[in-house]
């Protein structure tokens, strides 16, 4: 029987019988494809841009509301994750249209944190 045995990205054929196994030929494996990133928040129909989530955590403060004006830089959120605090900033200025984060609230990376009009 011959198989095809891939270790440290060298794909190796091989021909086994009975008691007895031929190296046949060598070849560089393909690179494994890079995971897609995750899809964008959903936006709702004319309240801005989503800010999501950077990664998972929790909401430890709330800095900003609907209807603030904010400036590129400003602190909006505080979240923990890993036993450390992380602001998250605006982007960009503009106004806040919408908060979803809640204080002690939990989230996953991606997750909409407030929307940018």
């Amino acid at each position: 029987m011959k198989y095809k045995i891939t270790l440290a990205d060298k794909t190796y054929e091989v021909e086994v019988e009975q008691g007895r196994a031929q190296l046949l030929g060598t070849a560089d494996a393909a690179p494994e494809a890079p995971k897609p990133a995750p899809p964008p928040a959903p936006v709702p129909s004319g309240i801005g841009e989503a800010l999501p989530a950077p990664m998972p955590g929790a909401i430890v403060e709330v800095k900003a509301a609907a209807g603030d004006a904010v400036t590129k830089g400003q602190a909006l959120l505080i979240l923990e994750a890993m036993k450390m605090e992380n602001e998250i900033v605006s982007p960009r200025d503009g106004v806040v249209t919408k908060v979803a984060a809640e204080k002690g609230s939990t989230v996953a990376a991606g997750d909409p944190l407030l929307w940018l009009g």
